[in-house]
This record gives structure tokens, sequence and C-alpha cells, in this order.
């Protein structure tokens, strides 16, 4: 066989092999056209992710059910959702199915806002025309013209810079847009859905997001809770991931019930997603095999080993005496996020405190991942100078 002809089978299998055809210097289009390629190959290998989709959302509690409820209402209207939640509860497995369940027949499009350069977003959403800037040999469609027709799926919105930002209120106004470089508006016939894990209202009010896009967004607002939040949930997701494992690697494991008892009490910074990553892990670990809670990783378990060893530390925080309340609720009320950002950050200070400042062995003590545990002592300014002991 000739080279030729072996890169020409390889590409189509294996589009990243149409790299090293490239010619040199490079143009950009044509690079464009081979990571377009790229990128449609990595999302069919994410088959497994998106199998959620192709069923229900997963779950039996009061919040799975309600998330529903809401998919089904909204999913055959052209109103614009706006889904909101913690990173890995299941973000776009609901927009995936808002889209499978509105009978539209053009395609899911999505995009990532915080992933993609500011000087390059523009022209990843609106496409460009030929010679909009250097390397622009030819006239390229951006996704919202991709989208034709189906759903275009705004991932992370609370990112996307402000000067995009009055360009994206412009098309959900006018359902219009323009190409970088181009002077003609192009009619775009696309259902849009997008999706942060930020607090938009909190951005508002600092500044960094616009208040009018916020309401034109939020026309249909669906909350995902955190899987901490509904543990009942976690048997059935747990079932689908063995079950996708089985598919995907032909090995299944089997949860004992202790450890199922373990893995709902775990407090799961990382939602879905880490439960997912979890099974996988233990797919690994015990091929074929069964999972008793002493298998588990240590943080998951420490919660009940803590118990054993500290009971009056969950005596007092979490069971309230029969004849008190935890909290005397003031009359004129009070702002809630708040007062559990400050619990929060007392309990930050204090297994730091217990600690010496070690992070990793802090993050054991709340049973949070270290980065998670990093990203909200950067987040509360905690000064970590206060926790060293001196030498």
């Amino acid at each position: 066989m000739r080279r030729s002809d072996l890169s020409s089978d390889l590409s189509k299998d294996y589009p990243w092999a149409r790299l090293h055809s490239l010619a040199f210097p490079v143009r950009l289009d044509a690079l464009s056209e081979v990571l377009d390629d790229i990128r449609a190959a990595h999302s069919q290998t994410r088959h497994a992710d998106l199998r959620l989709a192709e069923n229900a959302f997963i779950g039996t509690s009061a919040d799975s059910n309600s998330v529903r409820e809401m998919i089904a209402q909204v999913a055959p209207t052209l109103a614009t959702v706006l889904i909101t939640g913690e990173s890995g509860t299941g973000k776009e497995v609901v927009a995936r199915q808002i889209h499978e369940l509105s009978g539209r027949k053009g395609p899911f499009v999505a995009i990532n806002c915080g992933a993609i350069p500011e000087n390059l977003l523009e022209s990843e959403l609106f496409g460009h025309e030929r010679g909009a800037f250097t390397g622009a040999v030819v006239a390229r469609e951006g996704r919202f013209e991709q989208a034709k027709g189906g759903t275009f799926f705004l991932d992370e919105i609370g990112d996307m810079p402000a000067v995009m930002q009055v360009k994206l209120l412009r098309v959900l106004e006018e359902r219009v847009i323009e190409r970088v470089g181009g002077n003609r508006g192009i009619p775009v016939d696309v259902r849009l859905i997008a999706a942060t894990h930020r607090n938009l209202p909190e951005r508002i009010a600092a500044g960094d997001f616009r208040e009018d896009l916020y309401y034109r967004l939020s026309v249909f607002p669906i909350e995902i809770a955190p899987l901490s939040q509904r543990p009942e949930d976690i048997p059935l997701l747990v079932d689908e991931f063995v079950h996708r494992v089985n598919a995907e690697q032909g090995v299944s494991v089997r949860i004992a019930d202790d450890a199922m008892a373990a893995l709902q009490k775990y407090c799961w910074s990382g939602n879905v997603r880490e439960l997912a990553n979890l099974v996988e892990r233990l797919a690994v670990i015990t091929p074929n095999g069964k999972v008793g809670a002493r298998d588990l990783p240590w943080p998951i378990v420490e919660r009940e080993v803590a118990a054993q060893q500290r009971p009056e530390i969950l005596s007092h925080s979490i069971r309230p005496a029969k004849s008190e309340s935890l909290v005397n609720l003031p009359s004129e009320g009070i702002d809630m996020k708040k007062y559990l950002a400050n619990i929060e950050q007392e309990m930050i200070c204090q297994a730091l405190a217990d600690t010496n400042g070690v992070v990793q062995r802090a993050a054991e003590l709340l049973g949070v991942g270290r980065t998670t545990l990093a990203e909200k002592i950067k987040r509360y300014g905690i000064d970590m100078s206060r926790f060293s002991t001196p030498h």
C-alpha cells in the first residue's frame, strides 16, 4: 500500500493523523478543518458519557423528579433555558435531554465559553468571512450556524467576556448574527440553552455580568441540586455507571451494602462526575469483585471513622437537641447563602488550625478534595500564615 493511501485510510478513522499531512507554513483554514474533525471524533468517543442523556435524568429524589418535570414542560417550547448548579451535577445531560425531547431536527451543538480564548470566541460563535484576519483564507461558519434547526448549548456562560455578552444579547433579541469581517446579517434558527456553575446575580452585582442578558437567558431556569443533597439518587447512578463500565470494558463490580451506605453519606464535592470516576476506578482496582466500605478511598469513609472517634463533633454540628433548635431564625429573616458561607469559612479555618495549615489534611477532615479546599481558601481570602506553626 502506498504511503498516500495509508494516510488517507488513517485520516478516516483517526482524524488527528491528518495533522502530519498539513503543508508548512500551515494555513489557518486547513488547520481549522482538521481540528473540527478531531473535535467531532472526540465527541464520538464520549458516547458513554452521554448515555445518560438517552435515558431520563437519573434519580428518584424530589429534586430529580422536579428536574425531569421541568425538562418535559420546557422541551416542546422555544423558550431559552438557563441551567444552574455546581460543576459535575449533569447540566449538559439536562440540555441534551431537552434537545432530544424538543423534536428539533437539527444538531445539538455545545461550546464551553470558559475554554476558548477571548480573542477566538467571537469567530468560534459567529464564524468569519474570508480575509477577516490573517490566515482567514476561506469563509467559515460559526457554531450558531452549525446548530441551524437544532439546539445551541452555551456552557459556563458566566465566564463569557463582557464584549461577547453584548453581542450575544443582540443575537437573542434579533435572532441574527454577523460573521467576523462581515457586514450582513445572517438569520439563525436555534434553540438556545445556557448553563453555569457561577452565581450570576452575584456577578451582576460585581459588574461582571450583564443584568439584561441574565433576564434574557433565564426565561426558564432549571437548578440542579448537588449530589450531596439527593443521596437517594446514588444507588441508581452507581447501577448506571457499573452497567456502563461493564459494556465498555467487559468488567463489572458489585457494591456491598456498607459501601453503598458510605457513598450515600459522602459530601461529593465533584458531584455526579466524581461518582462516575470512582466507579470506574473501583472497576479497575476490583474487576468482577465486590467492593466493601473498607475498599473505598479514605475521604469517603473518613466521616464514619471520625464520627466513631469524635462523636461529640457530630452531636453538636449535625444533631440538634430535641428541646431546642440548632438555629434561631430572626423575625426579619437572613441571607441564607451568606450565613452558610460564613459557617463554611469558619469550618475551613478550624480544620486548618487543627492541622497546622496542612491543606491536604484539612481537606481530609472536611471530606473534600485538596483542590476544592484550595479554591475555597482563595475565594474567602483566608490568610494561611495564621495556621503555620512557628519554627
